[in-house]
């Protein structure tokens, strides 16, 4: 190391400018900000979303309803879904959430609904977080069970 290749720490050195230091800097006076006006004045901060004046968007779309923020959404996989699975996989005995995230028809995440479109012939116990009437009984009229988590 020699005098003649000593640099400052990467991301010490601010700007190429150093502003409001005299009229020979030819950023002094104002210091770059202009005359006048609320960016010109020390504190200045924007409020997110502000438009200059003119009526921010997050006031001027109407808003209806309600949002439940307790609101738990289940991904629906009906009977016939599960009929094809047994047929072109050749899945048989239990038919669970992993299978179902395998298979690419949920997430690891979802919560699992079985819904009742369709036929199922084939005897396989079902493990879901929630099934419909119509699916269950389908379910257990096929020689099957559906067992909840």
């Amino acid at each position: 190391m020699k005098l003649s290749n000593l640099r400052p720490a990467k991301g010490s050195v601010k700007g190429k400018y150093r502003k409001g230091r005299g009229e020979a800097s030819g950023n002094a006076g104002t210091s770059g900000r202009g005359h006048k006006g609320a960016k010109s004045r020390s504190g200045y901060s924007r409020k997110i979303g502000f438009e200059g004046g003119q009526m921010p968007l997050q006031r001027r779309v109407p808003k209806f309803g309600f949002t439940n923020i307790n609101r738990k959404e289940y991904t629906g996989i009906n009977l016939d879904t599960i009929q094809t699975l047994i047929e072109d996989k050749g899945l048989s005995g239990e038919i669970n959430k992993d299978t179902f995230v395998q298979h690419g028809l949920a997430s690891k995440k979802d919560l699992v609904k079985i819904l009742g479109r369709g036929e199922l012939t084939a005897s396989v116990t079902v493990v879901a977080d929630k099934f419909t009437k119509t699916a269950q009984e389908a379910i257990e009229k096929a020689g099957g069970k559906a067992q909840t988590i």
